[in-house]
């Protein structure tokens, strides 16, 4: 089921459920960390080419992890702004101690 959702809503499970390893995970949180400080440190000091450096730092390992580890096709490329937010939840998740509460609620361990 990676088409035909109707909101956010219904695409998070299956973002999650795209995201079952650990080590993809864990790609994710090391790319969306490295990205957001890539573009704080662009808006900072106005040296706006860190935000094509901060493209590349946040999604290269998150598609290594997708092609690699969990064997699959980043939603980005159907659900591009879906995938964004979610993974950015996914981050919040993680680093506010909660992500393994979250996909334990949806069935995914």
């Amino acid at each position: 089921m990676s088409a035909g959702f109707k909101n956010f809503a219904e695409f998070w499970p299956y973002y999650l459920g795209e995201h079952a390893k650990p080590t993809t995970r864990a790609l994710h949180f090391a790319g969306t960390g490295a990205g957001l400080l890539l573009t704080a440190t662009a808006l900072i000091s106005g040296q706006y080419w860190l935000l094509l450096v901060a493209l590349v730092c946040g999604y290269g390992p998150a598609w290594v992890g997708h092609f690699f580890v969990e064997k699959n096709r980043p939603a980005t490329f159907r659900h591009p702004l879906w995938s964004l937010a979610a993974d950015f939840r996914m981050f919040f998740f993680f680093i506010t101690g909660r992500l393994s509460a979250e996909l334990a609620r949806h069935g995914i361990r």
